[in-house]
């Protein structure tokens, strides 16, 4: 496996960050770590980053113990933390060229990188700017360009989109995709669920300091048979209406929330004919109808009974 965590465990006094964790990521996929603040996400990729030590557990990369060899993985790895580590005084030139001399990057090798990684990440017209100028968006993908200099097989990006405008999350998760596409295996912490639908090829759900659920979106909405829904706003609800739908064979739920009538129906058996028909034949006027199709948000609340974002 080129990545496996099993057992992964991290307390700060009484506080269990991460209790017990397994999960493993494979090599050129997009794995998300999806869950609320304070559900153990950055601590779990600080241990992978190898920055703090777990109490108990192991961490392979490649068959080799990072924790007793954090070399193994630290010359392969680029992490983006939530905190933006730029000189502000510098051009986005500069920091990516005193990063670059970090890696051991040089001459037109450095020059080449700082080309590519720019185009990337969408910033080469503002690379002679000075950093203190640039929007939190533009700083953030700055960010993420000195952590891909040195070509790293693996990127770790902690929750590289908080408190920035749309166009630049835009820009920001098309980067994730094109840095994948180019070969490297990505790490990506989350609390918007939109975000690792669109990115992850698998999603790892997180929820004070445990793992509750991993798999692809698919397998974990038949985790909890989820079912889909639609809310239907009608000119008057009453009784006879109720009953009518019940009995259509499709229908698993009704129930009424703010004066319009929820319906659930199991996978994709729902005939929306023979719903208006029932409308129809009570003689009742429909005023919306809006398809609610189950999503992580849904499962999160499933599997915890709150919200991804309480």
């Amino acid at each position: 496996m080129f990545l496996e965590i099993k057992g992964l465990k991290k307390y700060f006094k009484d506080v269990k960050a991460v209790d017990g964790i397994d999960f493993n990521v494979k090599e050129g996929e997009i794995i998300g770590l999806l869950g609320p603040n304070g559900a153990g996400k950055s601590t779990t990729i600080s241990m992978i980053s190898t920055l703090i030590k777990p109490n108990s557990g192991s961490i392979y990369y490649n068959g080799e113990d990072i924790i007793k060899k954090p070399k193994a993985i630290q010359q392969d790895l680029g992490f983006v933390p939530q905190e933006v580590a730029l000189y502000p005084t510098l051009s986005g030139l500069e920091n990516l060229k005193f990063w670059g001399k970090i890696y051991g990057l040089k001459g037109n090798k450095l020059n080449q990188k700082i080309e590519e990684i720019s185009e990337i990440i969408g910033i080469t017209d503002r690379l002679k700017h000075k950093v203190e100028k640039y929007s939190g968006g533009m700083k953030r993908r700055l960010n993420i360009g000195a952590a891909l200099l040195h070509e790293p097989k693996i990127i770790i990006l902690d929750e590289p989109t908080v408190g920035i405008d749309p166009q630049s999350r835009n820009h920001i998760l098309n980067s994730v995709k094109e840095i994948n596409k180019k070969g490297s295996t990505v790490i990506y912490t989350t609390h918007y669920m939109e975000e690792a639908e669109t990115l992850c090829n698998r999603i790892c759900i997180m929820d004070r300091g445990k793992m509750i659920a991993s798999g692809t979106k698919d397998e974990l909405l038949d985790l909890i048979n989820a079912n889909d829904r639609i809310e239907l706003k009608v000119e008057k609800i009453n009784n006879s209406l109720i009953q009518e739908i019940e009995k259509l064979d499709f229908v698993s739920n009704v129930k009424t929330k703010d004066n319009n009538i929820v319906i659930e129906w199991e996978g994709k058996n729902g005939n929306y004919s023979k719903l208006m028909n029932v409308l129809a034949q009570e003689k009742n006027k429909l005023l919306s109808m809006d398809v609610k199709k189950p999503d992580l948000e849904y499962v999160f609340l499933s599997l915890t009974g709150r919200a991804l974002r309480d």
